[in-house]
């Protein structure tokens, strides 16, 4: 065999697949279609710190743009919800440098510009058909993607909805003073379905619009197009400098659901974990499992679902409370949002702690104590939209 485990996609999450896989002692190959790590560059380009700490990594100056105090929400009505907890802006495409750098240190073998075409199974050994021949391994890891060409070919069901991914549009803008700001803010409504629209201050004359829409189709370019109209209008600029558009997806409600089978597990986008810092963590989860199941001599599914279990423990709520969140959004009118907002206008949410099932428990009481009708707004998960 060419390796003990073979990762297919220096995404996010299968850079830390293979790292925790190979220092835990495998024998790892990891191959990206790419030439070049980061280019093109992801949309996926901010994270919070609280997700990020998941991870257990440090946050580098090397591929920070900016730190920002926290996000508005905002209303279809300009209402707004302020959470301050630090967020920042990343250079994506040193992002992954960083992270490849890092990866070629520990001498795992990381191969650039070699595209997978197929895996099939012979007595328990999987041969990775590539543009570069063909490559051996007890174990393959895919983390290719939402577009998941492997697990396709896999027949793996990775997400419970998949119809739900949401599809962005980003760009890098300019305009006088477009920058300064420190706080994100988040646009949610019917400017942009399903989920939000987003302002991200780079700095001086630089930010990023964007836009994350579910249910309307891959190409979100429209919604794109009238937010940056609205947006010159809330914040009164004539004019906008389109630098450079980015387009993707995120999995961010789809649920992660045949993510194992017998040697073969998903990870990233491709098993619909949302987030750069969900998606590192549930990586190094893989890795560490990929990696004992090796060592016993056994990568039966039974095995590798230690995998799921542990990614359920630390994630599975937070995830379903949130795609609980998002479909009830997704179906309610810009007046109900508006008057679900006027429940949290000028809030103090700094009592929110814990668990993402504790804080939502909370919201959910104060919401109660502050205003019972706004809980009806709840009825719009149950429309049939």
């Amino acid at each position: 065999m060419d390796a003990d485990i073979i990762v297919i996609g220096a995404s996010p999450a299968g850079m830390m697949a293979a790292r925790n896989a190979f220092l835990k002692g495998a024998n790892v190959i990891l191959i990206d279609k790419k030439a070049r790590l980061g280019h093109p560059p992801h949309p996926a380009n901010t994270f919070f710190k609280g997700m990020f700490d998941k991870t257990g990594e440090k946050i580098s100056k090397e591929y920070i743009i900016k730190e920002l105090k926290g996000a508005h929400i905002v209303a279809p009505s300009g209402e707004e919800v302020i959470i301050e907890t630090p967020g920042y802006i990343l250079n994506r495409t040193k992002f992954d440098e960083y992270y490849e750098k890092k990866l070629r240190n520990t001498g795992l073998n990381l191969l650039m510009g070699i595209e997978a075409y197929n895996v099939l199974k012979t007595d328990n050994i999987f041969s990775v058909s590539t543009s570069s021949g063909v490559l051996h391994s007890k174990i393959v890891i895919v983390s290719d993607g939402i577009n998941s060409k492997i697990a396709g070919l896999l027949g793996l069901k990775t997400m419970k909805y998949p119809n739900d991914i949401g599809w962005a549009m980003e760009a890098d803008v300019e305009a006088n003073g477009i920058g300064e700001s420190d706080m994100f803010e988040y646009y949610v409504g019917s400017v942009a379905p399903g989920w939000k629209s987003t302002y991200s201050p780079r700095g001086g004359d630089s930010a990023t619009l964007g836009v994350y829409v579910r249910r309307h189709g891959t190409d979100v370019s429209k919604f794109f197009d009238a937010w940056v109209e609205k947006f010159k209008r809330i914040k009164g600029l004539d004019e906008i400098k389109i630098i450079q558009r980015y387009v993707g997806g995120d999995p961010i409600v789809s649920i992660p659901n045949q993510i194992v089978a017998d040697g073969i597990m998903i990870t990233g986008g491709a098993a619909g974990h949302s987030g750069i810092g969900y998606s590192m963590r549930a990586g190094q989860i893989c890795g560490d499992v990929a990696a004992e199941a090796v060592e016993k001599g056994d990568v039966s599914a039974k095995t590798l679902s230690e995998y799921k279990k542990q990614w359920n423990r630390e994630f599975r709520t937070e995830y379903y409370l949130g795609r609980i969140a998002l479909e009830t959004l997704r179906k309610m009118t810009d007046s109900e949002i508006n008057k679900l907002m006027e429940t949290f206008k000028t809030q103090d949410l700094s009592f929110l702690h814990g668990s993402s099932f504790d804080k939502a428990m909370q919201v959910f009481l104060f919401m109660l104590k502050k205003n019972p009708t706004s809980l009806l707004s709840y009825r719009a998960l149950f429309r049939n939209k």
